[in-house]
């Protein structure tokens, strides 16, 4: 994908301080989020089983539900717990082709996902032991894991504690609490 370069790159960095003076607000001037917290995020699946070994028996987040979808008979939406009270979702549809993802407007450019230092760690050393592709901390990025699922969904393993970023804390940690 082609980057800007020069004046155009000048103008797009001119305009992202100029939202970042208009909009961000320090920390301590920010009213509370209206949202407790994302509650599932759903993908499109092509393999049911597939997906579940990847999601939990690679990565290790459990399976919590499985039913059929409420608006498509025959479909499977399933669950994962990723910690701290958030799910991911799946649904398939059998019967639907299901073309490769691209990055788009509107497409999920990747879902990045807290965990420590230790199943960073494990990640990294079971990717490597089963060969498979992996952008990661020798792209200059420590912290990060980049991979796709059996789907093609680009996640991130972001070695970083929720609300963090850069090291910076950027949300209140009383956001989404009851």
């Amino acid at each position: 994908m082609p980057q800007p370069e020069g004046a155009e790159l000048d103008v797009v960095l001119a305009r992202r301080e100029e939202l970042r003076q208009r909009y961000l607000r320090p920390l301590s001037d920010r009213p509370p989020t209206t949202a407790r917290g994302i509650h599932h995020v759903a993908f499109i699946c092509r393999d049911v089983e597939e997906t579940i070994r990847f999601y939990q028996e690679f990565l290790g987040f459990p399976l919590v539900e499985i039913v059929e979808n409420r608006d498509y008979r025959g479909s499977t939406h399933f669950f994962f717990d990723i910690g701290h009270g958030n799910l991911l979702g799946f649904f398939d549809f059998p019967g639907h082709e299901h073309p490769p993802l691209t990055e788009t407007i509107g497409g999920v450019q990747h879902l990045a996902l807290s965990v420590g230092a230790a199943e960073f760690d494990a990640a990294r050393k079971a990717l490597d032991e089963a060969g498979t592709d992996y952008l990661g901390p020798d792209r200059g990025v420590e912290d990060s894991l980049y991979i796709r699922d059996p789907n093609g969904v680009p996640l991130e393993l972001y070695r970083e504690q929720l609300g963090i970023f850069d090291g910076e804390s950027i949300v209140s940690r009383t956001d989404g609490e009851d």
